[in-house]
């Protein structure tokens, strides 16, 4: 069984005047600008540095997965176009990552020029505004940046994701500009669950760029419920430890001549103080409660 991850990694994110807070310098207050906030929806975004870093990445994520502790990792990448997100599946820490790429390309020369250690990363989306050949039909160049790209993406262990419906990603409202191919995700590599994604032009409303939507399948974890423990100071207790003083005791330790025999010993060993603990523990229910 699996689960869907509902969350939102947004590019060039429209900013709002939410309100005017109390000035020293201006009676009718400054202006308040920043991003929408929902309810059911965990906000991340870097904060910016002054009144004029608007920054061009954020994400929203459902308050139904905060059990998988999502946090923002400044620590690791502090850059006004790059949103690096860590989260937990199964106790294994796992990473997504937004960008947005400028007519000039500084968050690529961002992560050509800086090394970070990234492990596990599932995902990079991002609006590179890089059209090429290799992913865009109607485009039959290849730029020298798409190389850049894709030696970053090796360096996380990426593929380029290929769309169940190839079609363009940016719609223009210019009569002599082409609809153009320059949202693009990458995925980790050799994931069978975690291949390809689609594009839902239906979903463009006013904006001239569409959603890409990929599936992220969590399997359901584990939980154990009960365990065998032995209690302090019982009867129980009192036996096991003698059991397993005449298991020592009793150890034949003449045969010892090689690596092999020495296996032999401990596998025994093993295997006789593992008897006892099951001869004298009891099954519990793990509680809230209960000691690790």
């Amino acid at each position: 069984m699996s689960k869907w991850l509902p969350q939102h990694l947004i590019q060039e994110p429209s900013w709002f005047i939410i309100c005017l807070i109390s000035s020293l310098t201006c009676s009718k207050g400054e202006v308040l600008v920043g991003m929408p906030h929902y309810s059911n929806w965990l906000s991340f975004i870097r904060p910016p540095v002054d009144q004029s870093d608007f920054l061009r990445t954020m994400a929203y994520i459902n308050i139904c997965l905060s059990s998988f502790q999502f946090s923002l990792c400044r620590d690791i990448i502090n850059h006004r176009d790059i949103l690096l997100i860590s989260f937990f599946i199964n106790n294994i820490c796992s990473f997504i990552m937004n960008i947005y790429s400028d007519a000039s390309h500084s968050a690529l020369k961002y992560h050509k020029n800086t090394k970070v250690n990234i492990n596990n990363l599932l995902i990079i989306t991002d609006d590179f505004n890089i059209r090429n050949r290799s992913w865009d039909p109607s485009f039959p160049h290849h730029l020298s940046i798409s190389d850049d790209l894709f030696i970053i993406a090796d360096l996380f262990n990426l593929d380029l994701s290929l769309p169940t419906n190839p079609v363009p990603t940016r719609y223009s409202d210019i009569a002599d500009e082409s609809d153009s191919v320059i949202n693009l995700i990458f995925l980790c590599s050799g994931l069978n669950e975690l291949n390809n994604h689609m594009i839902y032009p239906n979903w463009q409303l006013t904006l001239d760029h569409v959603p890409l939507i990929v599936t992220i399948s969590i399997m359901n974890e584990f939980f154990q419920t009960s365990k065998l423990s032995i209690p302090k100071k019982s009867d129980e207790e009192e036996t096991f430890i003698k059991k397993v003083i005449s298991t020592f005791k009793s150890l034949d330790t003449s045969i010892l001549s090689n690596q092999e025999s020495l296996k032999n010993v401990v596998n025994l060993l093993a295997l006789r103080i593992n008897q006892a603990w099951n001869m004298n523990a009891r099954r519990v229910n793990i509680t809230k409660h209960s000691k690790k």
